[in-house]
């Protein structure tokens, strides 16, 4: 992606999202070495105000040919190396909506800026040296973050919560690996190698990268959530047990069965992560065509869901229905909702429990009387604790391409042990050594390929 970027070029591209009678206010964003040069050509500034860096001036943003006025607007100018990019930025802070921030776009165009690609302001950053790739990426993850802790997670690695441990771990690596080349150039000139102390850091950043590596489900957990699938018996209290968790009329809730013909879905966010929840059709025999569509939809949602609440009546008790549909979802983690317990006494509700012995998450509730929704989502949260995620640090989420690079790291410093333990020469050791400081790099960007940077870049929205 780096190839894309001509130094000095200046790029342009509306950097708040656009939306027709929702915004108060849209800005458009210039980056580059005639982002100055086109503000003064752009923007009219009454009166004697003083154009100086990180200072905001009120004006007009007017045709340069024609000086009709396009917009009433603020200009923000932020002189280099003090600005995102670390390149002369310029940002018209204009009314919102579609047509003033379009038609400030297109003037800017037309003076010799370029439309920016995804990610570029971010990446010019990268390359310019005033972040590093982890940093670029935890911007990425806390604009589409959707979760407060999912935000505090991203805001972690802006703040170099995860760069500073791995360039540790790197620097300790690099250090080693001076050591054992300066025995291998100079031997006759130099004690032996302390193996044994060789030995012991190695072990330590094995440690570190095995904790971070830990992080990993949690940190695609808070970015993409959990799909919840609530599955089972038409009639059986689903929607019910959706409005009563979103505390909102999201499903239509009658007596009659088959209600729900399609799939509804709901967001939620439970214990700090985000959950799909997606309330299915009642799943029965029908010769309803519309309803049938309706059943297979949940079928999908139940096979593509990351926890299923297999739901069933209370008063009915545990039905051929119920067993018949638990033989379609019982490859998936089950939580077991016992619904309208309101309606039965306790004894049946204790009956009930000890009848369904195969299901060991069972949660009793009353959806109608907003009862027993704590209690799943704890349960809920109990599943994703079982699920080896407990581990996991919230100030260090790493995401997929991070966890390939520490799983290479890992690897490569188990094979320097191996080598070790294995009396090779030293030249045997570096070998592997060497994999481990580059795949550590790869985390941060000190060594990593176009490639890599086109897939974490596209990723961004043009703005940014």
């Amino acid at each position: 992606m780096s190839q894309r970027i001509v130094q000095g070029e200046t790029i342009a591209a509306i950097a708040t999202a656009v939306v027709p009678q929702q915004g108060s206010v849209g800005i458009v964003r210039m980056s580059g070495q005639d982002a100055i040069a086109i503000a003064y050509t752009l923007f009219h500034a009454p009166g004697h105000q003083v154009w100086e860096t990180h200072r905001i001036l009120y004006g007009y943003v007017r045709h340069p040919q024609t000086k009709q006025v396009v917009d009433e607007a603020l200009l923000l100018m932020m002189q280099a190396p003090r600005s995102y990019t670390r390149e002369d930025v310029v940002e018209f802070h204009c009314h919102g909506g579609i047509m003033p921030v379009q038609q400030v776009l297109q003037l800017c165009i037309e003076q010799g800026a370029r439309l920016a690609q995804a990610g570029e302001f971010t990446l010019r950053a990268f390359l310019n040296g005033r972040l590093d790739l982890t940093q670029a990426e935890s911007i990425g993850d806390l604009v589409g973050s959707r979760s407060p802790a999912a935000a505090q997670a991203a805001l972690a690695g802006l703040q170099g919560k995860l760069a500073v441990p791995i360039r540790q771990l790197r620097s300790t690596c690099l250090d080693i690996l001076a050591e054992i080349e300066a025995r291998i150039d100079f031997e006759e000139d130099l004690p032996p190698l302390d193996e044994a102390a060789v030995v012991a850091q190695l072990e330590q950043v094995l440690a570190e990268v095995t904790h971070i590596l830990a992080t990993a489900d949690r940190g695609e957990l808070l970015r993409t959530g959990l799909k919840v699938a609530i599955v089972g018996r038409p009639n059986v209290g689903k929607s019910s047990l959706l409005n009563a968790w979103s505390r909102s009329d999201r499903a239509i809730v009658t007596d009659l069965p088959g209600t729900t013909r399609d799939v509804v879905e709901s967001q939620l966010v439970v214990g700090g992560i985000p959950v799909q929840v997606l309330d299915t059709a009642g799943i029965r025999e029908t010769v309803d065509q519309v309803e049938k569509i309706g059943v297979e939809r949940s079928h999908r949602a139940a096979q593509a869901a990351d926890l299923v609440l297999l739901t069933i009546d209370a008063s009915a008790g545990w039905t051929e229905a119920d067993q018949e549909i638990y033989q379609q979802v019982q490859h998936r983690p089950i939580i077991l909702v016992i619904n309208k317990i309101d309606l039965v006494e306790e004894e049946q509700k204790n009956t009930l429990q000890s009848k369904i012995h195969n299901l060991k998450s069972k949660i009793l509730t009353a959806a109608a009387q907003n009862q027993g929704i704590e209690d799943l989502e704890t349960a809920i949260l109990e599943a994703i604790h079982t699920g080896n995620l407990k581990a996991a640090n919230l100030d260090i989420a790493i995401n997929q391409r991070q966890s390939a690079a520490l799983t290479q790291a890992k690897t490569s410093l188990q094979q320097v042990q191996e080598t070790i333990s294995q009396q090779l020469p030293l030249d045997f050791w570096t070998i592997d050594l060497r994999g481990a400081i580059q795949a550590l790099g790869e985390i941060t960007g000190e060594e990593v390929t176009e490639s890599v940077l086109d897939r974490i870049f596209s990723r961004f929205c043009i703005g940014k």
